[in-house]
C-alpha cells in the first residue's frame, strides 16, 4: 500500500526596495530647531525635499548633502515614528517620475499608477504595476547623526 505525498508550496512573495540606482542619500537637520522648521513631528505628517530642485526653496542644503533619485518624502507613521522614502517611483526608476501623496494618505505615481502605504508598513505597494511586481519604494534610514546632527536620513 503506497501512500500519497502532497508536497504544497506556497508562493512567498518579497518586496524589492532596491530598484533605484542610488549611492549616496544624505539629508540633515543640525539642530532640533531645524527638525522642528523643516521635519516632522506629528502622526501622518510629511514633507519633500529635492536639492535639484531647492524644495523646500529656504532649506539650508549644504555641499555634502544628497536627495537622492527623485528626492525624498520624509513622513511620520501612525505610531509616530520618522521615516523616509525615495520620491522616483519604484516601477518608473527616474527623477522626473516622482511619486505624490493622495488625498487617502497614500503615495501614486502619477505616470504608472502604483500606490503605496507611507504612514504604515513602510513603502509596500497597495496596487498598480508596483503590487504586481513586487516593488516597494526604497527606504532610507532617519535617526540622530553620528557626528552631533540633530537628525540625519541617510541611505
Amino acid at each position: 500500500m503506497f501512500g500519497a505525498l502532497f508536497v504544497v508550496a506556497g508562493a512567498c512573495q518579497t518586496l524589492d526596495n532596491h530598484r533605484l540606482n542610488v549611492a549616496y542619500v544624505y539629508l540633515s537637520f543640525l539642530t532640533p530647531g531645524d527638525w522642528e522648521y523643516y521635519g516632522v513631528s506629528g502622526a501622518g505628517q510629511y514633507r519633500r525635499f529635492n536639492k535639484q530642485k531647492q524644495i523646500p526653496s529656504n532649506f539650508p542644503y549644504t555641499s555634502v548633502m544628497s536627495t537622492g533619485v527623485g528626492g525624498i518624502l520624509l513622513c511620520t507613521t501612525y505610531a509616530a515614528e520618522p521615516v523616509a522614502y525615495d520620491l522616483a517611483c519604484p516601477v518608473e526608476r527616474s527623477a522626473n517620475v516622482c511619486i505624490a501623496v493622495n488625498d487617502k494618505g497614500l503615495a501614486e505615481c502619477p505616470k504608472c499608477g502604483s500606490k503605496f502605504y507611507i504612514f504604515e508598513s513602510p513603502g509596500h505597494p497597495v496596487s498598480g504595476p508596483a503590487a504586481t511586481e513586487g516593488y516597494r519604494l526604497q527606504v532610507y534610514r532617519v535617526g540622530p547623526g553620528a557626528n552631533g546632527e540633530h537628525m540625519v536620513v541617510r541611505i
